[in-house]
């Protein structure tokens, strides 16, 4: 829920507005009182909508499609308007989550609780079909649990199977991933009530096992996937794959019936207790969250951030709220939620009481760094252990906190399959609500599906992957842009810095798909009339001087002004002392891949002049980070090195997310949300999530110049290139 916002209504006809539900394009969904006191979810339709005639018409169709269905397990219309300046509907409040936050927040049903849903839906489907309707949108969105069963939502674009209004030939309605293969290919005609027990089967795929069965991806390829595919069933629960499979037949004619389905899963008996403890506890909470909202006579439009905590224990009660309500809204809201290689680690000072006084201990929440300690690149994982350990210091030095953070340090020096085994580890204790780590790309390769199954976050600081999908991996969270996303500052300083005509592009087979995708950006930022760009590869096996002799006299031969080298130290040291041979003296880049001390150790004088891209900054030149500057001096003896300030913001990150669900949370699945929804200014970045990908940055890479022997700061790639 979120408060409403300045420009909601305090009133739709007799329902008074309390809280946010959900927003779409086309409307917004609030949470309401009735005059009687009973809670809706009032359903209003944008102004730019309901001026269209045509929208107007479909939605009195929705309301009168949702007024035939009377069932138990199907959310009952209670009032409606469609004929209003703002139409709208009513329908009875469920103050459990849907069915697809469910599993995103505590993960996959058990096959008990997944025959219950299965039964209960295919009874509501039941009631849709002897309405003379196909529901045509059956998915874990629209289906919410409630501790006696769930419930069926959403008739927007149910129709009788003769009505083509929303279903021309070549047209697809619904949504990709439970369609049938009929609504997949537009078949309109051929949609009948056969095509909701495909969109069943899909749904209880997912329910039991987190995943879709035809796979994540765009729009047409799961699509085309539905159509020519057979379903992902392999961790379907043994006893549940006949019936599933049956369901997601391609033909119509092939699948059971709605009741023959029901036939088969109801003999898992009452819906009593049929959810695990831990939805169990997110509707009692969710319930009680309802309940703590105040009795006011005109709504009151709260200014708080959306996910700020804005119900403070303190307030009275709504005269509607009774036991006897408490108990309707959720029968367990009195539920009350009572490692060998780790090192654990607080803050060293004691400490502090709450703010409130009393003695009373704050909660703990815990926290795990997962990092290369020991290993090739210590030096990152031990910077962000330094980084971490101060951020949690802060944190419970805080006398405004609502519990105390916990540190757990795992050192997996570098090896996968180290990492393997303390990514299980932590997804075993359910103590830790998210993870910092791991240092390096190839760990977190090793373990993004583990964490992404336990439903732990992984919050990298250094880890820069490419092409993780934001669907799939929700619990990946990259604080920092990915490795492609290097390409802009080495243009920026080409552009506008060297203002280059001729790039020569050097492709390192070393670096694998990194290098060769980087070129490739490059150089087609760089197209235009006035600049030209050629690629060399270095293969991967050329190591000696007379390989690198030779690269160099390509890059004089073709009079080139600029050279970017997108390799490792040593390769680019050796080019380094190639170029510097030849001759050559135009303008040197490459990437943090290269940003190493042992480059001057190799490159001598050579090294002199040339400028890095990188995703991290030196934080004793950035004025935000004086104060953790001087911290980490009095704590370490030393200046903060490379990721160590980012590594901070990243755990401070977490600790905002975590205080915004209050001192309740239980289980890891409402941070996964919470992250994408918080924004953060740190001292050296802005966290927030960008919905293009699973960055929670895009701007924060900076350009660094080899010069004295060390590497200076340059800034932020835009300011340091204006």
């Amino acid at each position: 829920m979120e408060p409403l916002r300045g420009a909601d209504p305090a009133r739709i006809a007799g329902y008074r507005l309390f809280r946010r539900l959900g927003a779409g394009g086309m409307g917004v969904v609030y949470l309401a009182r009735s005059g009687g006191g009973s809670l809706a979810a009032v359903k209003v339709i944008r102004a730019a909508y309901a001026d269209d005639p045509g929208f107007r018409a479909r939605f009195r169709r929705e309301v009168e499609t949702a007024g035939r269905v009377a069932n138990p397990w199907v959310v009952p219309l209670l009032d409606a308007d469609p004929d209003a300046e703002s139409p709208w509907l009513a329908t009875e409040f469920v103050p459990g989550p849907s069915l697809a936050e469910a599993v995103e927040e505590c993960g996959p049903l058990p096959y008990r609780s997944a025959r219950v849903l299965g039964a209960r839906l295919a009874e509501a489907l039941e009631a849709v079909h002897g309405a003379g309707l196909v529901h045509r949108d059956v998915k874990p969105a629209n289906v919410l649990l409630a501790v006696d069963g769930p419930r069926m939502i959403d008739f927007g674009i149910a129709r009788p199977p003769e009505d083509t209004a929303l279903t021309a030939s070549g047209m697809v309605v619904g949504s990709p991933g439970f369609l049938s293969p009929e609504q997949a290919q537009g078949r309109g005609r051929e949609i009948g009530p056969a095509s909701d027990v495909f969109s069943l089967g899909c749904l209880l795929a997912y329910a039991v096992t987190g995943e879709r069965p035809f796979g994540w991806g765009s729009a047409a390829e799961v699509l085309v996937r539905t159509v020519h595919d057979e379903a992902d069933l392999d961790a379907v629960p043994a006893p549940l794959l006949p019936l599933l499979r049956d369901c997601l037949a391609k033909e119509p004619g092939a699948r059971p019936t709605v009741p023959e389905v029901r036939a088969a899963l109801d003999r898992a008996g009452e819906a009593g207790g049929w959810l695990p403890e831990s939805l169990t506890r997110l509707i009692a909470r969710r319930s009680a969250a309802v309940l703590a909202l105040p009795a006011v006579e005109a709504t009151e439009v709260s200014g708080a951030p959306a996910g700020a905590d804005t119900m403070p224990g303190g307030q009275e009660r709504s005269k509607g709220t009774t036991r006897r309500r408490l108990l309707m809204l959720g029968s367990s809201a009195g539920v009350v939620a009572a490692g060998a290689t780790a090192a654990w680690w607080t803050a060293g000072r004691p400490r502090r009481g709450p703010a409130q006084g009393g003695g009373t201990r704050l909660p703990e929440q815990v926290v795990a760094l997962h990092a290369d300690l020991t290993g090739d690149q210590k030096t990152a994982g031990l910077a962000q252990q330094n980084g971490v350990r101060l951020a949690v210091d802060h944190f419970n030095s805080r006398a405004d906190r609502a519990f105390d953070l916990a540190l757990q340090v795992h050192d997996d020096a570098g090896s996968t399959t180290r990492a393997q085994q303390i990514a299980r580890q932590l997804s075993a204790d359910d103590r830790v609500r998210a993870v910092i780590g791991p240092t390096t790309d190839a760990c977190a390769k090793a373990v993004l599906e583990q964490y992404r199954k336990a439903l732990l976050p992984m919050v990298c600081v250094s880890v820069g992957l490419d092409g993780v999908s934001a669907a799939r991996y929700r619990t990946y969270a990259a604080t920092r842009p990915p490795d492609r996303g290097l390409a802009a500052p080495l243009v920026a300083h080409l552009v506008r810095t060297v203002r280059t005509r001729r790039t020569m592009l050097i492709d390192d087979a070393a670096q694998g798909d990194f290098s060769w995708e980087l070129c490739a950006d490059v150089a087609q930022a760089l197209r235009s009339g006035q600049r030209t760009t050629t690629r060399r590869t270095l293969a991967a096996e050329d190591e000696t001087a007379d390989d690198f002799r030779a690269l160099a006299e390509t890059v004089t031969d073709w009079k080139a002004d600029a050279v970017l080298f997108a390799g490792g130290f040593e390769r680019a040291a050796k080019l380094a002392r190639a170029l510097r041979a030849a001759g050559y003296s135009g303008a040197r880049l490459a990437t943090q891949h290269a940003l190493d001390t042992r480059f001057f150790t190799v490159a001598g004088e050579a090294a002199e002049g040339w400028v890095f891209a990188t995703t991290f900054l030196d934080p004793t030149r950035v004025t935000d980070a004086e104060s953790f500057v001087a911290a980490y001096r009095h704590r370490f003896g030393t200046a903060p090195p490379w990721y160590s300030a980012e590594a901070y913001d990243a755990t401070l990150f977490v600790t905002r997310a975590l205080t915004t669900l209050g001192t309740s949370l239980t289980e890891r699945g409402p941070l996964v949300g919470r992250l994408r929804e918080t924004d953060y200014r740190g001292i050296t970045k802005r966290l927030r999530y960008t919905s293009s990908g699973t960055g929670y940055t895009t701007k924060a890479m900076y350009l660094f110049q080899a010069s004295g022997g060390r590497f200076r700061f340059l800034g932020q790639f835009e300011d340091a290139t204006t």
